[in-house]
């Protein structure tokens, strides 16, 4: 469907719960197409061709507010699902938090954050790609014994948004990604790993071949891991392990979890809760950032801004909902945080192995062992063992813990390693102290 007739499909559909009662309402329609294959142990295993419609609306009855979606497109259909969200709003309990985005936080301009390149793939080239990246791993080296496969991804969308307020705007998307998972095999022993790329342009993937080698690297490298003794001591979390930290405060600052006190960093704005080093900011208007959008879910202008200041939190992270219920205006985060980054501190990976001395690359974790409540923190993990500030050893079947605030605060230093794939955006962190338990 056209652009401009998804945007009157919304027009309509407000115009029609208005008449129905409604004194505010909001409306989406999203539509995306994706092709999806896998292929492993050089055979083609699936390929997926779906095509998908969903058409929400939420309206306000003073402060009783009621939803119902569809995925049928048909003018039944939608007048339908009006009705159907107009009813549940006349029998639901009112909440003076409800109610769409104050109207002049719309955005009155939609910037082109190029984020639409399309892949225009057959099945049989899709397929060709996937093989060869697993053919790259499973060539790479005798000890790579089996595979789990390798899965290529691309994927269209478009969205428009439209509310009362007069606000209705949309924009196109893609998003492709490239990934192969392999074991490997010595002795008696076994171990697994991946690696990925994802971009909204396709020749911004790494090639099948260098996503294929270092899914097998990766594997190699964990070959010959064992326990280590219970102790206390420094831990890198790898960059993509790093990324899971930031997520971990982001959560923690939510506003949803903020006003159900369900959170360990209650009442901490403007309290330092890094060191003075450390700058976190959220960039949701990167051209091509994955996680890149002009407007939130409620319309509201995104921006760029300061979520830590020389180690000072600056912001929590607020849709219209939540600032109702802490008395703070909405930050443009309805549908959560787009592209954050933390500054480096201009060490790469193995500078700061050699300063941490002694201690535990992690490279692995499992289980959700954290307790967003107290920030205590516990997970299985795998790594490698670090001597006299050089890799020794991979580890396996060891849990490490701590709390996260604790962490926070223990951050020594950022790295620049920062080309792991995603939208969060930061290299290896370096924490001061860590309990580990092996044997």
């Amino acid at each position: 469907m056209q652009t401009e007739h998804l945007q009157t499909m919304v027009t309509e559909l407000l115009a029609a719960a208005c008449q129905q009662g409604a004194e505010q309402a909001e409306a989406a329609v999203y539509i995306e197409q994706n092709l999806s294959v896998t292929a492993r142990l050089r055979t083609i295993e699936t390929i997926e061709h779906t095509h998908t419609n969903s058409l929400g609306v939420t309206v306000y009855r003073g402060h009783s507010k009621g939803s119902a979606t569809t995925t049928d497109f048909s003018p039944q259909a939608i007048q339908d699902t009006v009705t159907a969200a107009c009813q549940i709003a006349r029998h639901t309990a009112a909440d003076p938090a409800a109610g769409l985005a104050e109207s002049t936080r719309m955005a009155t301009q939609i910037p082109d954050l190029d984020l639409n390149h399309p892949w225009e793939l057959s099945p049989t080239q899709a397929t060709q790609i996937a093989q060869e990246c697993e053919e790259a791993a499973l060539a790479y080296d005798p000890r790579i014994t089996n595979s789990e496969g390798a899965s290529l991804h691309t994927g269209y969308s478009r969205f428009i948004y439209g509310n009362s307020h007069g606000f209705i705007g949309g924009y196109p998307s893609t998003r492709h990604s490239l990934s192969c998972a392999v074991v490997a095999e010595k002795d008696t022993q076994m171990q697994r790993d991946y690696w990925y790329s994802t971009a909204r342009l396709p020749s911004a993937l790494q090639t099948a071949t260098e996503v294929g080698i270092q899914a097998a690297q990766r594997c190699l490298a964990r070959l010959g891991s064992h326990k280590i003794p219970t102790t206390s001591c420094p831990v890198v979390f790898q960059a993509d392990l790093a990324a899971g930290l930031l997520r971990s405060l982001c959560s923690a600052i939510q506003g949803s979890a903020l006003y159900r006190q369900a959170s360990f960093m209650l009442d901490t704005l403007g309290q330092t809760i890094f060191p003075t080093w450390a700058q976190i900011t959220e960039n949701p208007l990167l051209p091509r950032g994955l996680a890149s959008a002009p407007f939130d879910a409620e319309g509201v202008a995104t921006q760029h801004q300061q979520l830590v200041t020389d180690g000072v939190l600056q912001s929590y992270i607020l849709d219209s909902y939540s600032g109702r219920k802490l008395n703070m205006p909405t930050t443009g985060n309805a549908g959560g945080v787009r592209n954050l980054h933390i500054q480096n501190t201009g060490q790469d990976f193995a500078t700061l192995v050699r300063h941490m001395h002694q201690g535990l690359v992690i490279t692995e974790l499992m289980g959700q062992g954290v307790n967003p409540v107290t920030g205590d923190y516990s997970r299985g993990a795998a790594g490698f063992w670090v001597e006299r500030g050089e890799i020794q050893h991979p580890v396996a079947e060891i849990t490490i813990a701590g709390n996260l605030r604790d962490m926070f605060t223990g951050l020594q230093a950022v790295g620049t390693d920062n080309h792991y794939p995603g939208s969060t955006n930061t290299g290896s962190w370096l924490i001061d102290q860590m309990a580990v338990a092996g044997v």
